[in-house]
């Protein structure tokens, strides 16, 4: 499974960027999509994930202000992001899971940057 992720940038309080990620290659089996984010000195946290059967799950800094979507034919994730806060600061990361047999495999996209200026 490839992950290109896109849509980051420099954005200021109170603003929004949309996130997307694309998911190619062997992608059967995926059972969750999502986005982690991390900022300098953090631990990777999770934001929010769809599952296949499209139930969401959301960090509760995040609940209210961003929503995640995605688009089946187009095998891509959104993650719309509203109400920037300076702490959204963070290298964001798409992440798929695939469930082989009662394995989890996550892939993981590379980073993109977003920056909520105050």
């Amino acid at each position: 499974v490839q992950l290109q992720a896109c849509g980051g940038g420099l954005v200021q309080a109170g603003g929004s960027l949309r996130l997307s990620c694309v998911a190619s290659g062997s992608i059967f089996s995926i059972n969750v999509m999502g986005w982690y984010r991390q900022a300098p000195g953090m631990q990777r946290e999770l934001v929010a994930s769809v599952s296949s059967g499209g139930s969401t799950n959301y960090a509760d800094s995040v609940k209210g202000r961003f929503t995640i979507s995605k688009n089946n034919t187009k095998n891509t994730v959104y993650l719309q992001m509203n109400s920037l806060k300076s702490e959204d600061t963070a290298v964001y990361y798409c992440n798929a899971v695939k469930v082989i047999r009662r394995d989890n495999l996550p892939y993981w996209g590379q980073g993109t940057q977003v920056t909520v200026s105050s």
